[in-house]
């Protein structure tokens, strides 16, 4: 197990919505806010990291025929749960994310890394995967809530900052967040779906565009190394 290698895969290298590119149906729909991209991608992080460590640790008694199915029944398990949490304690966020929490059973991001990660390998190995995918993912989340709310309706921490009597954090989601400029200049674009596609298009084609600079840097490198070698022999 290689702590750093999953940190680094989950945020960058194999970011689930950067670079493999599934859950983006939610990743598109609730980013309107501060106060859904936290929400969701929290949500989704928790489950994420139960389901990896319920699937690593029942994987050699899981018969191959109906694991997917197993699968399913586990991460619903744990969507009921957070579904449930949240009506009880953040009715607000429950409202606004809608039907995107129950369709987390369906989410590419959970069951891909159940069958492509956590049926492999170790419980420990599998409880940092999930938080760390987790964390790839409400970081993207919270990168286009940030720039769609601000650039669309001029403000920040919609739904989690409130300012109208003095600073503090809400969960009611009646903050208005701050107000950077006029929502009147905002590009109201930002705020349809259309907005949705347009934000993670460009966050995505940012990444590919770092991801082959990198590459094609190590490369360089690695070949300087070699000729370097070749003339000291």
């Amino acid at each position: 197990m290689n702590i750093k290698n999953q940190f680094k895969e989950g945020l960058i290298t194999n970011n689930p919505v950067l670079v493999q590119q599934i859950g983006m149906c939610a990743t598109m729909a609730i980013t309107t806010s501060l106060f859904n991209g936290l929400g969701m991608g929290l949500s989704v992080l928790i489950i994420l990291t139960c389901c990896n460590v319920v699937v690593s640790m029942i994987r050699k008694i899981i018969p191959e025929e109906i694991r997917l199915a197993i699968f399913v029944v586990v991460i619903a398990g744990f969507v009921t749960i957070v579904d449930l949490l949240l009506q009880a304690f953040i009715p607000a966020l429950s409202e606004a994310l809608g039907v995107f929490i129950p369709l987390i059973v369906v989410n590419c991001i959970i069951i891909g890394r159940a069958e492509a990660f956590c049926q492999k390998n170790t419980v420990a190995a599998s409880f940092f995967d999930g938080i760390f995918q987790g964390l790839g993912y409400t970081l993207v989340l919270l990168a286009m809530s940030i720039v769609r709310e601000l650039l669309g309706k001029g403000t920040f921490g919609g739904g989690l900052i409130d300012v109208s009597n003095g600073f503090h954090l809400t969960m009611d989601g009646s903050g208005a967040g701050i107000t950077i400029f006029s929502g009147e200049y905002g590009a109201k674009v930002l705020t349809m779906p259309f907005g949705g596609f347009l934000t993670l298009g460009v966050l995505i084609a940012l990444m590919q565009y770092a991801l082959k600079k990198s590459a094609k840097k190590k490369e360089l490198a690695a070949r300087a190394a070699e000729e370097e070698k070749e003339v000291e022999e």
